[in-house]
């Protein structure tokens, strides 16, 4: 980040500039992803009864929109540029990008070795690669610009690296705020969930008021209320619901409230 900061005030190059600035994000975020994980493992209190796991989705949202406060600087000083083009160093823009690609090259094969089920792992590979990108387009903008002149493709491939930001920024605060609104986990249909139930487990007539949400993206919680009918023990409904649950649906958290179904209840 330093060396591309320098490289891209002496050679003028916005694209190094722009992948500096991402990488500024990227620090951020993975410092904030570290603390995520370290605050995560934090034992549950009564207080906070489902620990602090939560925390890393909140980071993991928080690095999200700086990903667009990014991408709007980038597209802002493109258009600066656009409008009045300046001289560029093409031979020290390229070096510097080509530092820049080994070490994003680096970094995103150590996290291709971690969890990628994980939102902050897979928000910090998206910084990477979009830094990887990046540092392509300099490369790319450099190679031209000793080719042929022209000035104006370095805005341009910067221009071409914001929309990718833009779309990892999505990404990640589209996931987060799911799961921080407390969404249904992805791949799980509660009514998928109560059809299902029903028509595999013996004694079950009913289910309803089925809630399914995730406190991490590893990690989904499930409430709903079973009924059963009359002379059906409800200890065996309960953990035969239990282990369907986590079976079929990967989930080992479940409330499950087993009652019995009268000919007055509606």
């Amino acid at each position: 980040m330093i060396v591309e900061v320098i490289g891209g005030l002496i050679s003028g190059s916005l694209a190094l500039i722009a992948d500096a600035g991402h990488m500024v994000t990227d620090f951020a975020a993975l410092a904030m992803a570290w603390g995520g994980f370290v605050i995560a493992q934090r034992p549950a209190t009564w207080r906070h009864t489902f620990g602090f796991d939560r925390f890393s989705i909140l980071v993991a949202f928080v690095n999200g929109l700086t990903l667009f406060a990014v991408a709007g600087w980038i597209v802002w000083e493109a258009v600066q540029r656009l409008n009045a083009p300046g001289s560029i160093l093409a031979g020290p823009m390229l070096w510097v990008a080509i530092a820049g690609l080994v070490v994003n090259l680096v970094v995103f094969a150590i996290l291709q070795g971690a969890d990628r089920d994980n939102l902050n792992v897979r928000g910090a590979m998206l910084h990477v690669l979009g830094d990887l990108l990046g540092s392509a387009a300099a490369i790319s903008a450099a190679l031209i610009i000793m080719a042929t002149g022209w000035v104006a493709v370095d805005p341009i491939l910067s221009v071409l690296v914001a929309c990718l930001i833009l779309r990892s920024a999505w990404f990640l605060v589209r996931q987060s705020a799911h799961i921080l609104l407390q969404g249904a986990p992805d791949g799980i249909d509660t009514r998928a969930v109560a059809t299902d139930l029903v028509e595999t487990i013996d004694g079950l007539i009913a289910v309803e008021h089925v809630h399914a949400w995730s406190v991490t993206p590893e990690r989904h919680v499930v409430t709903l209320d079973a009924y059963v009918g009359e002379g059906q023990r409800l200890g065996p409904v309960s953990r035969a619901i239990k282990a369907r649950l986590d079976t079929e649906f990967g989930i080992d958290h479940a409330t499950v409230d087993v009652m019995r179904r009268t000919g007055l209840d509606p």
